[in-house]
């Protein structure tokens, strides 16, 4: 019989130690399999601003399953029937944007876990479960997923205290691009008053008693957000990696 995955990023996140991973948009499972023997803790296939969905997410996982890098799903909003396809395809750590307010928060929490402390459908055949041969799994599942949500707007931050003290969350990632928008700067996801409020936002969230995440291209702010407290960060993208290997 099969035995439950561990979760070695939640298990590192848990324990504060900070993880550097990848964001991914691309599809092929082969540019996947080549990333993930790279050194990251972490790669982030993001369905919500890029082609891939549940159909395309299924060979990339089984790209870097034999590699020791975690692979984190981000669902395109928190849609609980999306957010039980990824884990029935073998997500074990979803990431969920543009969380705004507690309410919305233990929703995202509820989406990962079964009844009756939550409302994740049910489902045996699948290939989270090895195809029914992974005995308890569903008595056990929600130890091993670990539920990351991103705090991404201006009011969000200013509920962050209470979106942090919500039971069943595991780390809040912090979105640049999105907070910047949110305040007045689209495009500029650097502006010093965007990088202060993400900063102040990852020492609330410590303060809070849980691990903070970033994803970020300037390795200045990547070093300042680490200082700050910083335990899941980001620093480069695929495509934004292929275009500057393909023009410098």
């Amino acid at each position: 019989m099969a035995s439950l995955p561990k979760n070695k990023f939640k298990a590192a996140i848990k324990q504060f130690q900070v993880q550097r991973g990848l964001w991914c948009s691309m599809r092929d499972q082969m540019a996947a399999e080549m990333m993930a023997g790279l050194g990251f803790d972490w790669m982030m296939f993001d369905t919500e601003h890029s082609p891939m969905d549940p159909v395309s997410l299924v060979p990339l996982l089984q790209a870097v399953a034999p590699y020791p890098v975690s692979p984190i799903v981000r669902p395109t909003c928190l849609n609980v029937a999306e957010i039980k396809k990824l884990l029935d395809i073998g997500a074990q750590t979803i990431l969920v944007p543009y969380v705004q307010s507690a309410e919305e928060a233990a929703l995202a929490v509820s989406a990962v876990t079964y009844p009756p402390e939550g409302i994740r459908g049910v489902a045996g055949l699948t290939r989270a479960t090895r195809f029914g041969s992974i005995p308890g799994y569903h008595k056990a599942a929600r130890d091993e997923i670990c539920l990351l949500v991103q705090v991404e707007t201006r009011s969000a931050l200013e509920q962050l205290e209470d979106i942090a003290a919500v039971p069943g969350l595991d780390g809040i990632f912090i979105g640049p691009a999105d907070l910047a928008a949110s305040m007045g700067y689209p495009g500029e996801p650097n502006h010093p008053e965007v990088t202060q409020a993400v900063l102040d936002g990852i020492k609330r969230i410590r303060a809070a008693g849980l691990p903070p995440g970033i994803l970020t291209l300037s390795a200045d702010v990547r070093d300042q957000a680490i200082e700050a407290g910083a335990v899941f960060v980001a620093n480069d993208f695929d495509l934004a990696a292929l275009r500057k290997g393909l023009t410098t």
